[in-house]
């Protein structure tokens, strides 16, 4: 089974509600979709979003990553998997989503030689996991109404959004855990917004309040990590990075340095799943637990994101709630959704049939 081909194009997905954290608000998900096409003619996808404040990609950069990767790999053997991989990653440097939609395609079309889903490739720990829901950054008012509703709707893990305002957070987090009934647990997302030492301030005070929060997620800039070790080592939280970990190296420096209690996975940072088994894999070996999340992307990367979080033990937590917040889904098959409940198809490879809506860009 050899690459052929590979076809770039693009989905639109609006929202019903906008996505609010402290640095961006979406409307509406814009996606680079792949697909790679085999000598046998069977199809690989992957999909890559652009994230410029996170990752640093754009559209235009992913495309024109892709199609610089794309002229390497076209011709080789999907078995030589490790080889697909190296190239991928040294054809050019950075652009994590683009290589993450080539990886997502490539371990897609190597799942469905071998007849296998990729959660079973992964490891098989379990077909279903439980996601938690993010309750975006608003007032108060609007906070707890969004969370009363997931709590209605059966979810009992509340990803919080804050970080505009130390006082108006603690208002925000407390107002929650108030109506929030027994059994449902608490995590706040400061998205970088915090310094160290107001971030200490704020997560003693949740902790002086009784408010048992579950981890807070990286509350400061994703560069400074002293600034994150001098939280971790002040408060009785844990506290889980995420945008500082890109790279398997930027997870061992923070499991080395203590500066974490836990560490959050995205395909779209660290380039696909590749580099994400390294960084599970470092992790075990650490004894640090780890998270599963997801940008604003299409049911293709969480179905992706899912899979491995499927596969590996080591991943105890996962933020794969955003396609709860689609218009409609262009993406036939893949996992499937039960309030907080993904559960893995057992269709070889990423399991996804089709995918309504795709233009191909020339």
């Amino acid at each position: 089974m050899n690459i052929k081909d590979i076809m770039i194009g693009r989905i639109n997905i609006p929202l019903k509600q906008a996505f609010k954290t402290a640095i961006t608000t979406i409307n509406e998900v814009d996606e680079v979709v792949i697909k790679i096409i085999t000598d046998n003619e069977k199809v690989g996808i992957g999909s890559a979003v652009p994230s410029a404040q996170i990752t640093g990609d754009s559209e235009k950069s992913i495309i024109d990553a892709i199609n610089l990767i794309k002229d390497k790999i076209i011709g080789m053997n999907i078995d030589n998997l490790e080889e697909i991989m190296s190239t991928i990653d040294n054809t050019i440097s950075g652009n994590t989503s683009a290589k993450a939609a080539l990886d997502m395609a490539v371990y897609d079309l190597f799942a469905q030689k071998y007849n296998i889903p990729l959660y079973k490739l992964f490891g098989g720990s379990k077909k279903s996991i439980v996601t938690d829901i993010t309750i975006n950054l608003g007032t108060p008012e609007e906070m707890v109404r969004e969370a009363m509703q997931a709590i209605n709707n059966g979810f009992k893990h509340l990803k919080v959004k804050v970080g505009t305002d130390p006082i108006m957070d603690f208002k925000r987090v407390k107002s929650i855990k108030q109506v929030a009934r027994k059994g449902i647990n608490i995590r706040v997302d400061a998205d970088q917004e915090w310094t160290p030492k107001s971030a200490v301030k704020i997560i003693t005070k949740f902790e002086d309040a009784g408010l048992d929060i579950e981890f807070v997620e990286q509350p400061v800039k994703a560069w400074d990590i002293e600034g994150l070790k001098f939280v971790t080592d002040n408060v009785r939280t844990d506290i889980l990075a995420d945008e500082a970990v890109h790279s398997s190296r930027d997870a061992l420096k923070i499991m080395q340095m203590r500066a974490a209690d836990l560490i959050n996975i995205k395909l779209m940072k660290c380039g696909g799943f590749h580099n994400a088994l390294k960084i599970c894999n470092i992790a075990e070996t650490m004894g640090v637990k780890c998270m599963m999340s997801c940008m604003a992307e299409s049911k293709i990367g969480v179905t992706a994101a899912a899979n491995l979080a499927m596969g590996k033990k080591n991943i105890v937590n996962t933020n794969l709630d955003m396609i709860m917040n689609f218009e409609s889904d262009p993406v036939v098959g893949g996992v499937e959704f039960e309030e907080n409940i993904i559960t893995a198809s057992d269709i070889p490879g990423l399991g996804i049939i089709n995918i309504t809506g795709w233009e191909e860009i020339i």
